[in-house]
């Protein structure tokens, strides 16, 4: 008796394993942060040849490039739904406020629930940049300062680099209640609300 013929293997398309490969180290860096970004696992995730990754990807880098835009992105996302929720008119005062908040709010929430994201969002290797995005974390920032302003909260004077400070402000309490010294703190919405509350204070 002879053997059945070997079912044909689907030829993936080129866009295919680059859009695989990059799922794929998106994948490995929710689990591990930008370190767990391999060539090697991104190609056995998708199910071809560790050789197959470079023709998509000078090396491993490049790759990394593309997840930690990827990551971004997702942060991005988060920002815009928590956006997204605040009811009210654009300009109008206290909705202007809650939209700043959200974004804050949404920034934090992303680094506790998915801190091999949130690092990997910030860890673009150098000689590389993050591709272009029609919403980034930064612009939806920028965004929500220009609405404070138009609800005449924020003094049109203050306005320009604001949104360097505050990013940095946020960030900073990021980093410190997810991975420094103060990720064991039994206080950390407390600390997160009071810098919540500085930022806003500041601007009025």
């Amino acid at each position: 008796m002879s053997e059945p013929a070997e079912a044909p293997r689907r030829r993936r398309a080129r866009g295919d394993v680059r859009a695989g490969l990059v799922a794929a180290g998106l994948e490995l860096a929710r689990a591990g942060g930008p370190e767990a970004v391999v060539l090697r696992e991104a190609t056995r995730s998708v199910g071809v040849v560790p050789n197959a990754a470079y023709r998509h990807f000078a090396d491993r880098d490049e790759l990394l490039a593309e997840v930690c835009t990827a990551a971004m992105n997702e942060l991005a996302e988060r920002m815009a739904a928590g956006i997204a929720r605040v009811r009210g008119k654009r300009g109008n005062p206290d909705a202007a406020g809650r939209r700043l908040a959200a974004i804050g709010a949404a920034y934090l929430e992303f680094a506790h629930q998915e801190p091999g994201l949130f690092a990997t969002a910030f860890a673009v290797p150098q000689q590389h940049a993050y591709a272009g995005a029609d919403r980034t974390p930064l612009r939806l920032l920028r965004d929500a300062l220009d609405e404070l302003v138009e609800a005449g909260v924020l003094d049109p004077h203050r306005r320009e680099g604001i949104e360097y400070p505050i990013w940095s402000i946020v960030h900073g309490t990021a980093v410190l209640t997810t991975q420094g010294p103060l990720r064991d703190n039994s206080e950390v919405r407390k600390i997160e609300a009071l810098t919540a509350a500085f930022i806003g204070n500041g601007l009025t």
